[in-house]
C-alpha cells in the first residue's frame, strides 16, 4: 500500500532551517524511562531465557535502569547542564515516582511513550486505541504537571490510526519515523516528525559489541558529519539512551565523556525535542 502519512522530500530541496543564535546542530538527549512487565517477554540481553515468565535474568537487567542507572544519567546531565527529553511510559508514574520528581525539579521535557515497554502499539481498534492514548496522556499530565507534546511508541510502534488520534489529543510531533536529519510535516492534522535515531542508540550499538571508547567516537562522528552537512541548513542530532544499557558501571564514564564533549561544542544548540519542534513550527524551517 502507498504511504500517505508523509511525502517524499529530498533534503537538498527544502527551505533552510536556522537554529537560535546561529547554531548549526540542534541536539537533544532522548532518555528512555520505561517500565517492563514481569510476565511478558521484552528487550533482552540473553535469548536463552527470554521466553520464560518470570525471567529474572532479563527482567533484572532491564530493572537496573530505574533502580540505579537513571541516577547516574541524572548526575551527568546535571554536570553538563543538559535537560533530558524523556520518553516516558505512563506506568512509570505510579511505580517510580522519585524519577518523576527528579525530572520535574530539572524541567525535563516529557513525551508519551506508551503504557509500558512490554506492550507494543498494535492489535487494537480505533476506539480502544483512543481510550488507551487518552489514559496515557492524562496519566503523564497529572504526574508531571505538563501535558506531553510529543510521542514515541514502545519500540517505535504505531497503528495506522495512531497519528490521527495523537493529533486529536493535541500532541504536536512524533519520533517514530527515523528517516531524516530535520523535522518535517506529516499529512495528519498539525503533526510534525522530529528526528530520533535507531543507530545512535545505546541498545543497538552495544548489542553489536561496541566498546565505550567506540561509543564516544561514534557520538563525535555523528555530530561532526551533521555539522558539515549544516552549511546551508540546520540539522538535528538525537542521542537515544536507556539507563539499563548505557549506565552500566563500565560504560557510564563514556556517556559522561560524550555529553561533556557535546556541551563544549560552540555551534550546538543543546535543547529538547519540544523546543526543536516549536522552533521549526514557528519558522516552518526558517528562522523564528
Amino acid at each position: 500500500m502507498e504511504n500517505t502519512l508523509f511525502d517524499y522530500s529530498p533534503i537538498t530541496e527544502r527551505p533552510p532551517i536556522i537554529w537560535p543564535d546561529g547554531a548549526k546542530v540542534a541536539c537533544y538527549v532522548g532518555l528512555n524511562v520505561e517500565h517492563y512487565l514481569l510476565d511478558r517477554p521484552s528487550t533482552s540481553i540473553f535469548a536463552g531465557t527470554a521466553g520464560l515468565t518470570p525471567d529474572p535474568l532479563n527482567y533484572g537487567w532491564r530493572d537496573y535502569g530505574p533502580r540505579v542507572g537513571v541516577w547516574r544519567t541524572i548526575e551527568s546531565l546535571d554536570r553538563h547542564g543538559i535537560r533530558a527529553s524523556v520518553l516516558l511510559n505512563s506506568d512509570v508514574c505510579a511505580r517510580y515516582p522519585q524519577i518523576i520528581t527528579a525530572g520535574r525539579d530539572r524541567g525535563w521535557a516529557w513525551l508519551a511513550h506508551g503504557r509500558n515497554n512490554s506492550l507494543l502499539q498494535a492489535d487494537m481498534s480505533r476506539e480502544e486505541e483512543r481510550a488507551q492514548l487518552t489514559e496515557i496522556v492524562d496519566t503523564i499530565t497529572e504526574a508531571t504537571g505538563t501535558r506531553p507534546r510529543g510521542w514515541m511508541g514502545p519500540a517505535l510502534t504505531e497503528t495506522f490510526e495512531t497519528p490521527a488520534l495523537l493529533a486529536e489529543l493535541g500532541l504536536g510531533y512524533v519520533l517514530d519515523w527515523c528517516n531524516d536529519d530535520q523535522p518535517y510535516r506529516l499529512n495528519v492534522g498539525d503533526l510534525l516528525s522530529v528526528p530520533y535515531s535507531v543507530e545512535l542508540n545505546d541498545v543497538m550499538l552495544f548489542s553489536r559489541n561496541t566498546s565505550g571508547a567506540e561509543f564516544v567516537q561514534i557520538v563525535k562522528d555523528q555530530y561532526e558529519q551533521l555539522r558539515a552537512d549544516s552549511r546551508h541548513s540546520g540539522r538535528v542530532m538525537a542521542l537515544a539512551l536507556h539507563p539499563f544499557v548505557i549506565n552500566q558501571p563500565f560504560r557510564h564514564r563514556y556517556l559522561d565523556e560524550a555529553l561533556g564533549w557535546l556541551a563544549d561544542q560552540s555551534d550546538i544548540w543543546l535543547t529538547t525535542s519540544d523546543e526543536i519542534a516549536e522552533h521549526y513550527r514557528r519558522g516552518e524551517g526558517g528562522s523564528a
